[in-house]
This record gives structure tokens, sequence and C-alpha cells, in this order.
């Protein structure tokens, strides 16, 4: 028997593998009852969304409220609870009063207004041609606004005044209401904040509790001088505004509506409030007084706005809330898309309150990078003391 001497090759054969994949029906049911509480909850969520931005906006008050009611309940050993009803009467009683005062006011200003819009208007037009060679069409201008009232009023009626009406006073309710709940949110988060915080730390590990309760106290820090702040500066502004108008002329009654409503739009409206606030006030009194107290008002709005700028901002504000003025515009713009006025008053303060905390959890490294415009700064400085050298010395 002879043997074959050639050695044999092996073979690589692929080996088949099957995969046998078992979905247990519980399993199923579990994946099953996972979407549909997922799907609830999202549906929830999305049908009190309403009611999620009110106590949003309540706990933002609260946050606001806190600084005063710790002073109250540290110097003056008050309780919790009647130092917030004590604020809240104060509250009141301001509203109150601003409202005696501000209501009458506002009904003389409309009324004021619309008994000399079409003079005023025509002063405008003629101001304008006259400075401006600049043609306004008769229709803004000529006749008179009063003619057919009547027939307007009835076709108005008929075109769904009535239902506009009912529209506007359901709205009204709503805007009640809402008010309603957001106050009484406020003063149960402002009187058992201490709770409210002590039962959030107890959810969080103790290694993280510091941080979390170091955040709590800046939004209180941020919140409450952002709103005090904005509050002293608004005062402040309204009270030039009112004594610019008053002096160049504009009656006390229109003057008092029109500089709380300037003063109220420069303190919240970041960077272009000023401006925006002024131009009702200005547009005004150009009707009123004419063409140099309009100016005289427009200079008392741009020198007030590098006051503020330059020295009462940061003195007001240095302790309180420090935010780039880019950040906070769009950090306003931001806030009013997605939730409007009241989205852009609140994005301030939330703004600062993210960059404290990327100032200070955030790791910062040393810059060794070396900027290209520094070297050229310090080539042109050489160059140009090199150049005032040679001709000190020819000199």
């Amino acid at each position: 028997m002879s043997r074959d001497p050639t050695p044999e090759i092996p073979t690589n054969k692929a080996t088949s593998q099957t995969v046998i994949i078992r979905i247990e029906p519980r399993s199923v049911w579990k994946i099953i009852g996972a979407l549909l509480i997922t799907s609830l909850a999202l549906w929830t969520m999305d049908q009190a969304s309403h009611l999620l931005v009110l106590v949003a906006l309540s706990f933002f008050f609260s946050l606001a409220l806190q600084p005063a009611v710790l002073r109250l309940t540290t110097r003056y050993g008050w309780k919790r609870g009647s130092a917030v009803g004590v604020i809240y009467l104060v509250g009141i009683v301001l509203v109150v009063v601003m409202m005696v005062f501000l209501v009458p006011a506002t009904v003389e200003l409309a009324q004021t207004i619309g008994a000399h819009a079409s003079e005023w208007v025509a002063n405008i037009a003629t101001f304008a041609e006259d400075t401006f060679n600049m043609t306004v069409s008769e229709g803004v201008t000529g006749g008179d606004w009063t003619e057919d009232i009547d027939d307007q009023i009835i076709a108005w009626a008929q075109g769904g005044g009535i239902s506009s009406i009912l529209g506007i006073a359901s709205t009204g309710l709503g805007l009640i209401f809402d008010i309603a709940t957001i106050a009484m949110f406020t003063f149960y988060f402002t009187a058992d904040a201490q709770r409210l915080q002590k039962t959030v730390l107890a959810l969080v590990k103790p290694e993280h509790q510091y941080r979390v309760g170091w955040t709590w106290d800046q939004a209180v820090v941020q919140t409450g001088g952002y709103f005090y702040s904005r509050m002293l500066l608004m005062l402040i502004n309204g009270f030039g505004f009112f004594v610019t108008m008053v002096i160049v002329g504009v009656p006390v009654a229109l003057s008092i509506p029109l500089a709380l409503m300037a003063g109220f739009i420069a303190a919240f409206i970041p960077a272009i409030g000023t401006y925006l606030g002024s131009a009702i006030p200005i547009l005004v009194t150009l009707g009123i007084s004419g063409l140099v107290p309009a100016l005289i008002v427009l200079a008392y709005a741009l020198i007030y706005q590098q006051i503020e700028n330059y020295w009462l901002s940061p003195k007001i504000s240095s302790k309180t809330m420090t935010l780039n003025g880019a950040l906070a515009f769009g950090a306003a713009l931001a806030g009013g898309a997605i939730a409007g006025p009241l989205g852009a008053f609140v994005a301030l303060p939330v703004a600062a309150l993210i960059t404290s905390l990327i100032s200070n959890f955030v790791t910062h490294y040393e810059v060794t990078y070396d900027f290209s415009w520094d070297d050229v700064e310090d080539e042109t400085s050489a160059e140009d003391a090199a150049v005032t050298t040679a001709e000190d010395k020819n000199h």
C-alpha cells in the first residue's frame, strides 16, 4: 500500500450560523405600554402648556420676591408668610394708586389724540414738506375724520363687531384668571421656598447638592437683582421724561402715561429700548408743542441713554446682574420669539443665570495662542515709535 507524498491542503469551509430572535409577549406589551405612556405624557403636556407657562412665570416672580422676603425674615424676624403677605399688600396698593392716576390720564391722552390727530398729522406733513421737500398724500391730512361715523359704526357692527366685543371681553376675563393664577402660585412658591428647595435637594445625590443649591441661590440673586435694578431705572427715566415734557409744554395729564410707557420700555428692552420708548412721546410733543420741544425730548432721550450706559446701569447693576449688551439683546429676541413679551421679559435673568453657571462650572484654560493682530499692533507701534524718534532727532 503506497502513501501519496502530496500533503492534503486544508480547505476553509464557511460555517453557517443561524440567529434566532425570540420576542416574548411580555416584552411586546412593555414596549406598547411605554409608547402609550409617552404619548399620553406628551399629549398632557401639550394640553397643559398654558398652565406650565403660568407656573414657570410664577416661579420667576417668586425668585424676584425672594430678596425682599429674606430681608424681612432675617433682619426683622418676620415669618415668611407674613412677609409675602405684606409685599403683596404693598404691591396691590401701588397698583391701585397707579390705576387711579394712570387711567384718567390715559383716557385724556386717547381723547386728545382722537380730537387733534388730523391737526397733528397736518403739522407733521407741513414740517416734512418744508424741511425735506416730502409731499404727503391729501387723503392722509385732509378731510373730516368724523364724517359718516354712524354709517361706519353700523357697518362695523354688521361685519362682526359684536362678536369682536365678546371676544375682547372673554380675552379680558382670561387675562384676569391668568393674573390670579400667577399671583396664587407665586405666593405659595415664595412662602414655601425653603421647603421646596429642600424637597428638590433631597432628590439629588449629596455630592451634587452643593451645585444645585448654588444654582438656586444664583437664580434668586440674578432674578431679584435684575427686577429691582430695572424698576429703579424705569422710575428714574420715567421721571426724567415727565419733567422734560412738562417743561416743553406738554400737559401734565398727558405726560404721566407717556413717561411711564417710555420708562418701562426703556428699562425692560435692552439696547434699543430707550429709542423705542421715546418715539411716541416725541411724536406727541411734536404735534402739541412743535419741532423745537420735540427735539428737546429727543435730546433728553439721547443724553439719558449715555448716562445710563456709562454711569447709572454700572452703578445699579454692578452687584446684581452682569450681562453683555449683545447677549442681552439676543436673549430678549429669543425669549420674545418663544413666549412673546413675557418671554422677552424673563429671558434676560435666565441668560444671566446661564452665563453665571458657565463661568463657574465650565473649566477654563490659559490662552496660549499668539493672536496675529497683536503682532500687527506691536509692529505698528514699533514703526510709529521709530518714526517719532527719527523726527525728534531731525528736529
